[in-house]
């Protein structure tokens, strides 16, 4: 049964319509990109809609809860990890996409750790091997917060450079422990080079971007494997990329040949 009033928050309206079986079900659903209204698809759950104009549920084109697991399984592919058996941290977990991609290829324990609250997906919360740390920002995150070092660590935040977020994880990631992390040049490049609607499209501030993390990223103690171009574009159009890191400190002769290496080598690095 519809809601009288004509507007309503669109996972509510989901409930009522019997399209989602609960509240958090139906922002999953919303977060993923699968609903739409009147045939626009809305990404926000709260945002209030005509209840009289009809809304379609899609089916996903993966089998992810979210797009997010599509990105991550391109970059384990590229990057020829294997989580199976792992303990992994998923920062910046939203509603799973990234867990769901771990789950599935046998990771034996990750933590979704995200600022949010009720963002997780009902089928990624109540899988026995995830261990849900809402409200919980990963900049303060310690050792002693997870309670067992991890070998493997994936991220996907926003509104934040990842020059703030790594250097908390160094403590918590064993010796030789690996880190994919998803850059947004956006959050990364400085107010003054993001164009309107919030999209970086100069290539060579994109590139300096990556160069700095990877100059960054050695500095604090890892060695970059690997960069790629995220299969996906982020929701405003952004071109986004993946950095594949190992724990493990490099001599300054050899961080200066791997960062030329990454850069212009289209195989392995991928930023042109």
């Amino acid at each position: 049964m519809v809601a009288k009033n004509p507007k309503i928050r669109l996972d509510r309206l989901l409930l009522e319509k019997g399209l989602a079986s609960s509240q958090e079900k139906a922002r999953a659903l919303i977060y993923s990109g699968m609903v739409r209204v009147n045939q626009i698809p809305i990404a926000k759950p709260g945002k209030t809609v005509d209840s009289n104009l009809p809304v379609e549920v899609r089916q996903a084109e993966h089998p992810y809860v979210s797009r997010g697991g599509v990105k991550l399984e391109k970059a384990l592919e590229s990057f020829r990890i294997e989580v199976k058996d792992r303990i992994a941290l998923d920062i910046g977990a939203s509603t799973g996409g990234f867990s769901h991609c771990l789950l599935l290829r046998g990771i034996k324990r990750v933590y979704a750790i995200d600022v949010g609250y009720g963002q997780l997906a009902w089928e990624i919360r109540q899988d026995p091997r995830v261990k849900v740390m809402e409200r919980k920002n990963a900049r303060f995150l310690t050792p002693t917060d997870i309670g067992e070092p991890a070998d493997f660590i994936v991220i996907d935040t926003s509104f934040i450079s990842l020059k703030l977020i790594i250097p908390p994880l160094v403590p918590i990631l064993k010796d030789q422990g690996e880190i994919v992390a998803l850059i947004k040049p956006q959050f990364e490049v400085g107010k003054g080079k993001v164009g309107k609607g919030g999209v970086v499209r100069n290539d060579e501030d994109r590139k300096t971007v990556v160069e700095n993390l990877i100059h960054f990223c050695n500095e604090i103690g890892f060695s970059v494997l690997g960069t790629i171009e995220s299969p996906i574009q982020g929701a405003k159009g952004n071109r986004e990329f993946f950095i594949h890191l190992k724990k493990f400190l490099f001599t300054a002769k050899t961080q200066r040949t791997q960062r030329e290496s990454l850069l212009f080598n289209p195989v392995r690095g991928g930023i042109e």
